[in-house]
């Protein structure tokens, strides 16, 4: 730039002199040397001010002010020069046209090399994408994304009728009624939510009216984290799971939240797990005295104690990491002595249906007996509140892990029966989680990183689906509700086809679907058959008999349930059978006790013989 510099600016000094005369004249030797000076007076001057360490595709618009006064500077020094010691017989107007010429091939020069980087280098490589929101958060956006390599705004959408056809950083505004047009025209790969302020309603129905399109669709930070400086402007997010599914969490009761918690000690079992390691966070915002974190996971306990340890740098509340499996009751009773516990959310759990449906006695021995150990040690150190999470799965169970998570739940039914020591157990149950380890959604998103194809297992299949911060949000609220032996449900709206939430997550990620009416797709749905143990549909209630709470998402269960007797000699059996590892003798015992319990007609354990 420098040595472009140094050999115009004296052909500027040039034209200028020809313009004056009003035709070509041929310099002279003199005044050849006389141009020559100029370079020589500019070339410091812009070098000081700075002029060639500016980026040219970065370059910003005050660089117009040091330009207009470095080339002013630079003029009035070689005018004096020329004029005083050189004595050149030069009208006094030919350095008014010079200076003029100077700043027009300045400015031009630099601005034009930045529109052609921005605009024209690199332009293959980057994504045609469009703003949706021309407020503060879509200006920031597209002055961010027009100095990146990856995106290349093409302009704003917006509602506000008044902005239409207007320009806003050269970007012009458009109506979302054009937004298909826009798309064939402009090539448009990615639509970017600029709307922080926006409500979750209102988010979840622009994605709604977005999908068809086939656009990827992502979603801009909002203004808080921009200014805490968790996020950069030019952070931009996948879709939520939450607006996924259209769901609006109801607001938590704070009262509810911190019944069991604010100023107690509270224990967590699978605290490292997907609902554990979220009821630790939700937790800790409760202000307990001391949480302690029993896991039977080395790695995942470290991870969940450094992530709290991380959120909680300054305050009073104790956490205490705990190695440990809640088959364990010595050990797990001699943790709650040690440590006071007074509330505890029993998580620990084996969940994963084909897993657990291969490997029968660990299932039985970690789910049902785990529990039962657990809870006879809360009962024995007279913690007052034990919550057991459970899942729709033991509800008319299909499977081994749905069956043992039922048996759980009559385990804590029978204690609470008698009536006899101070602590209060409940349940609550729910279906799946989205985000959770076993999801269906991180899955679909590593598919579709890959390129597909995404696997469902049948077209027909249905789940109910919340987030893992509202269901553990819900099981605490729940926990300080009602009285011992209650099975609390929570109300999950309505069922998803899984191949629906298959179908909507390509669409919002800009692909098309392959199938035989679009063989030219990108992305292939794939039908894979039912896994071992799974069903079609799942249910939360085994009967009719549910009530309504002080809560508008959480209901209340009446349900069949056995005896403490009944369930000491179930139980009694059930542990020999497992000591034995007799599977059938498991699965017969199983279906004693469990409602409507169906699993597959062959026993899938690696251990058994077919």
């Amino acid at each position: 730039m420098a040595t472009v510099d140094g050999l115009l600016l004296p052909l500027m000094m040039w034209l200028a002199i020809c313009l004056r005369y009003g035709t070509l004249k041929s310099p002279n030797i003199v005044e050849i040397m006389s141009y020559s000076v100029l370079s020589i007076l500019a070339l410091p001057l812009f070098l000081r001010a700075g002029l060639y360490r500016a980026i040219t595709r970065y370059l910003a618009e005050k660089v117009v002010l040091v330009i207009v006064s470095t080339t002013s500077l630079v003029m009035l020094s070689y005018a004096g020069i020329v004029i005083f010691l050189n004595d050149v017989a030069w009208p006094k107007t030919t350095f008014l046209i010079a200076w003029l010429l100077m700043v027009f091939y300045m400015l031009a020069s630099r601005f034009g090399a930045r529109f052609v980087l921005r605009h024209f280098v690199r332009a293959p490589l980057q994504k045609s994408v469009l703003i949706y929101g021309a407020g503060s958060a879509g200006r920031q956006l597209a002055t961010a994304l027009a100095n990146g390599f990856e995106y290349q705004p093409i302009g704003f959408l917006d509602d506000d009728k008044r902005l239409h056809k207007l320009e806003i950083g050269g970007l012009k505004v458009f109506l979302p009624s054009e937004l298909a047009s826009l798309i064939k025209r402009k090539n448009i790969k990615q639509v970017l939510l600029a709307l922080p302020s926006a409500s979750k309603n209102r988010r979840v129905e622009l994605i709604n009216w977005l999908e068809p399109f086939h656009v990827d669709v992502r979603v801009v930070p909002g203004m808080a984290d921009l200014v805490s400086g968790l996020a950069t402007v030019s952070d931009v997010r996948t879709v939520d799971v939450d607006e996924l599914l259209g769901r609006e969490a109801v607001p938590p009761d704070q009262e509810l939240l911190a019944g069991n918690i604010r100023g107690k000690v509270v224990m967590v079992t699978g605290a490292g797990g997907s609902i554990g390691s979220e009821l630790c966070r939700q937790i800790i915002q409760q202000d307990p005295v001391r949480v302690v974190l029993y896991e039977m996971s080395e790695f995942a306990l470290y991870s969940i104690d450094q992530e709290l340890r991380h959120l909680l740098p300054e305050t009073a509340i104790e956490l205490v990491p705990v190695l440990g499996s809640v088959q364990d009751g010595q050990r797990i009773g001699a943790i709650m002595q040690r440590y006071s516990v007074q509330t505890v959310y029993h998580a620990a759990a084996y969940k994963h249906v084909p897993i657990v449906e291969f490997n029968i006695t660990e299932g039985v021995l970690n789910n049902t007996f785990g529990t039962l150990a657990t809870a006879l040690a809360a009962q024995k150190q007279n913690v007052e509140t034990f919550v057991l999470v459970s899942t729709d799965k033991a509800v008319r169970p299909t499977n081994v892990m749905g069956a043992t998570k039922r048996v759980a739940e009559l385990v804590l039914q029978a204690l609470a029966d008698m009536n006899s020591g101070s602590t209060r157990f409940c349940m609550v149950r729910f279906g799946n989680v989205l985000g959770s380890s076993g999801s269906v959604v991180p899955l679909f998103r590593k598919q579709l990183e890959m390129g597909g194809p995404i696997t469902v297992t049948h077209p027909e299949i249905t789940r109910y689906f919340m987030t893992i911060p509202e269901a553990a949000q819900l099981v605490i609220q729940a926990g300080a509700m009602g009285n011992s032996g209650e099975v609390f449900v929570l109300d999950m709206g309505q069922p998803v086809k899984i191949v629906d939430l298959a179908r909507r997550m390509i669409h919002l990620s800009g692909y098309t679907i392959k199938d035989s009416d679009q063989p030219d797709g990108e992305i292939e749905i794939q039908y894979a058959g039912l896994r071992p143990g799974e069903k079609l549909y799942e249910e939360l209630l085994i009967g009719s008999n549910v009530l309504g709470t002080s809560h508008p998402k959480i209901m209340k269960a009446k349900e069949e349930f056995l005896t403490k007797k009944e369930m000491d000699s179930l139980l009694a059996d059930l542990l020999y059978a497992c000591n034995e590892n007799d599977l059938e003798a498991i699965m017969a015992l199983l279906h004693r006790c469990v409602v409507d319990f169906k699993p597959e007609a062959t026993i899938k354990d690696h251990l058994y013989d077919y």
